[in-house]
């Protein structure tokens, strides 16, 4: 048998929708709060940013009220492109271990930009066009989501401007230079082109920038246009569900494989790589038919759900946008440069906090310096490059691995490998030399930034 091991869907049997966990919960979320009146927020309050097919699904009403979403034939036809993603065992690194555990991955980076983006970059902007949108403004960690957003624009004839936060833009040039190669206009935020941006740059000319403060930018930007919309790639409800395609395929080619897993592990920024591959399996566990371990792996730099507080807070640094209940570090919260710009934020999707709050998940948190270790070790046993955001899941892959060897059990552990590093390079070398530092967000400035929290009756 071969050294690696994949399980391949064909393209007819690729799941025809994504999974809606809103219409299964037995409570709904916590009511996303008007910033100026303090009451719940209508759809009509979002229509300024989003299209409606896209709040109808962010609340879950209409044809949306429902378990399964149909996905449109012509995003199906598009996921094409590079739908259905492998899943493949990594026998090679099980070996390196020695451990019993059968350890699975989804790998998302096939996908044209790099990583599992566009599984919800591609229906937003469908749904953009369909109601008229010309323009469209986005945020960017890392720059894989600014990447898939540019690639989805160009599929509609969009255009499409990027805010990519400050430390990732000095970073990562190249994932730019992809962006602007799809046809965005890409800035470094904060930047001088919103009022927000100049705000913070009069503060401090060498911000580092976080995703909360980009977020604000590009929202300012798009309400005061009426030509444009704006698009989030992580965090809220439609996306987290678009993002289901990911679980639901590997839920069939588990089956292929013969097994099911006891331990799913996704890394967690704002919450759409983990919900992506870890809510079809939850929603056997929320039924009592499965109890298998949900694991959210997070920065040590970022810590908010181990070190969050679960409360309402602002999406975004500026405190333009709606509140949300989560568990947040504060709004104020201006993260380390680490290189896993994708999970540099303050606070974490609504879906993922209720499913913390109420025990179905757990999670981690893992230093930088521990998950290029781990990354390079996967590289080197199977091939592939892991960019550094899906590194602290294969950390905590490696750890419930080697548990498993030392109680002699057989674990099956998936995870979802969500995109290459092949642009993550400045990181690596700095790895590779033992010049990459590990950050750890003080208990002391989480109790500070929470104190500075706007206080909601509800």
């Amino acid at each position: 048998m071969s050294e690696q091991v994949k399980y391949l869907l064909q393209e007819n049997e690729m799941p025809t929708a994504w999974y809606n966990i809103l219409n299964d919960f037995e409570t709904p979320l916590p009511p996303v709060i008007h910033p100026g009146t303090g009451q719940p927020i209508g759809p009509q309050d979002l229509a300024p940013l989003f299209p409606m097919q896209l709040i109808m699904q962010e609340v879950g009403v209409g044809p949306y009220a429902t378990s399964f979403v149909d996905i449109p034939e012509e995003v199906w036809e598009a996921y094409k492109l590079w739908r259905p993603t492998p899943l493949i065992r990594a026998r090679r690194l099980e070996k390196a271990l020695d451990t019993p555990a059968h350890i699975f991955f989804k790998y998302e980076g096939v996908s044209p930009s790099g990583s599992h983006k566009p599984n919800t970059a591609v229906p937003q902007a469908y749904y953009n066009k369909q109601e008229g949108t010309k323009r469209i403004t986005t945020e960017t960690g890392a720059g894989q989501w600014g990447s898939a957003l540019s690639f989805a624009c160009q599929l509609y004839d969009i255009e499409c401007k990027v805010y990519m936060v400050a430390i990732s833009f000095r970073q990562k040039p190249y994932r730019r230079f992809l962006m602007e190669t799809y046809g965005s206009s890409v800035v470094s935020s904060p930047s001088m082109d919103t009022n927000t941006g100049r705000k913070f740059l009069a503060q401090d000319p060498d911000h580092t920038g976080s995703l909360g403060l980009a977020i604000s930018e590009a929202v300012e930007d798009a309400a005061g246009r009426e030509d444009t919309k704006y698009s989030l790639g992580s965090v809220l409800n439609h996306v987290l569900m678009h993002q289901t395609i990911i679980g639901e395929e590997a839920l069939k080619q588990m089956e292929m494989a013969g097994e099911y897993p006891d331990i799913v592990v996704g890394c967690a920024g704002g919450g759409s790589n983990f919900a992506g591959i870890a809510l079809p399996f939850i929603r056997a566990k929320m039924k009592g038919e499965k109890n298998t371990r949900i694991i959210a792996a997070e920065p040590t730099a970022a810590p908010s759900l181990t070190k969050g507080v679960y409360t309402y807070d602002f999406g975004d640094t500026g405190q333009i946008i709606p509140l949300v209940k989560m568990y947040t570090l504060g709004s104020s919260f201006i993260p380390a440069p680490i290189h896993a710009g994708g999970l540099r934020y303050h606070g974490m999707a609504p879906i993922v906090c209720k499913l913390y709050n109420e025990g179905l998940i757990e999670a981690v948190a893992v230093p930088q310096n521990a998950v290029f270790e781990s990354n390079v070790l996967f590289a080197r046993e199977e091939g592939i490059l892991p960019a550094p955001e899906p590194g602290h899941a294969i950390r905590v892959v490696i750890q419930e691995a080697l548990k498993a060897k030392e109680a002699g059990e057989k674990k099956t552990i998936l995870f979802n490998l969500c995109g290459h590093g092949h642009f993550d390079l400045a990181g690596y070398e700095q790895y590779l030399k033992g010049g990459l530092e590990d950050y750890e967000y003080p208990r002391e400035q989480v109790e500070m930034a929470i104190s500075m929290l706007p206080k909601v009756a509800i």
